[in-house]
């Protein structure tokens, strides 16, 4: 496939999120008022509690084995690495724009958190239907970018959250730390690694079947539910207070010229040592996921301290407006490395 025909693969999916994305902006304004912070508040706890660990359990519990998560152990590696570095160059963002001291953790957050998870979850299984695509076949490709997609949303929860939270104040709940998608992916975890178990869940012929039948239902409310609250949540940036311009510019330079850079660099090395096993789609998923936007939990975040909320809307409104043009360029530049 040419450099056009991937550009055309890299494209579909993320017009596929910019649609999502404005749905939920519409129906979030002040004349539809469908999405109004109140409902997008309920429903991004359904999608909190409910939606995301469905996701996330069924995918793995489908895909993942002991095998195989011997073969995946450099992810959350590689997403310990894309936390730091965004950190190391969040500080250097501070730096230079001399940001207000109540600015300094929302821009170190924009920078190190990524939205590995939510926005994997749509791309990549879309650019596996492409016609032509080198992810592999569409069937196995859906399948297991979907467990990888869940793997990386479950690990800044496990991981990244606990740091985060730490630069941001010396108090910490430990209750907001074991997120439930967490839980959802050790359930996944312990379904997928324990053959026992597997037979009598995972399977047309399992006894219990309807429960991974359930989750999956439940799960599948997931990628709609996440753009329209983003969407909705955008809106918000419009109305945001005054914020340097140089600072929203310092995010989008660390988020989608440095940290993709640093990426190709981090995932190939590892791939010339052999630390990376040969397959494209998790090749591409990796170098993905120093592409991405802020993560929108952020927001629930800094939510949690009552600060810098109204600059963080705007940070977000431009950075995820770039993340179009950037996402589209930056996949098709992986799925060349990877083909």
């Amino acid at each position: 496939m040419g450099l056009l025909g991937l550009f055309l693969t890299a494209s579909m999916p993320v017009l596929n999120v910019l649609l999502l994305t404005a749905v939920g902006s519409i129906s979030a304004t002040s004349r539809v008022n469908i999405l109004n912070q109140e409902a997008r508040k309920h429903l991004n706890n359904v999608v909190y509690y409910v939606f995301n660990p469905s996701l996330v359990s069924s995918n793995l519990s489908q895909t993942i084995t002991l095998e195989s998560m011997v073969l995946l152990w450099f992810m959350p590696v590689s997403l310990v690495l894309n936390f730091v570095i965004g950190s190391a160059l969040g500080w250097i963002v501070i730096q230079v724009t001399s940001s207000p001291p109540h600015l300094r953790g929302v821009i170190l957050a924009s920078c190190s958190a990524g939205n590995i998870g939510n926005l994997l979850i749509i791309l990549v299984p879309a650019m596996c239907k492409e016609k032509g695509s080198p992810l592999g076949s569409p069937d196995v490709c859906d399948t297991y970018g979907m467990a990888y997609a869940s793997l990386s949303l479950a690990v800044p929860r496990l991981d990244d959250r606990k740091t985060l939270l730490r630069r941001l104040s010396r108090i910490i709940d430990i209750k907001k730390l074991f997120a439930p998608a967490s839980i959802g992916v050790i359930i996944g975890l312990i379904i997928g690694s324990v053959p026992q178990i597997k037979r009598w869940i995972i399977g047309q012929g399992a006894p219990l079947r309807v429960i991974q039948d359930s989750a999956t239902l439940l799960g599948n409310g997931t990628i709609p539910c996440i753009h329209l609250i983003t969407g909705g949540n955008l809106t918000k940036g419009l109305q945001g207070p005054t914020i340097k311009f140089s600072i929203i510019l310092g995010v989008m330079i660390v988020r989608y010229i440095a940290l993709p850079l640093i990426g190709i660099f981090i995932v190939q090395w590892a791939v010339h040592l052999g630390l990376v096993h040969s397959d494209p789609l998790y090749h591409f998923i990796l170098l993905l996921q120093y592409a991405v936007p802020p993560a929108m939990n952020i927001t629930s975040m800094v939510q949690m301290f009552e600060v810098g909320q109204g600059e963080l809307s705007v940070i977000f409104l431009w950075t995820y407006v770039m993340a179009s043009v950037a996402l589209t360029l930056w996949s098709t530049l992986f799925l060349w490395i990877v083909s």
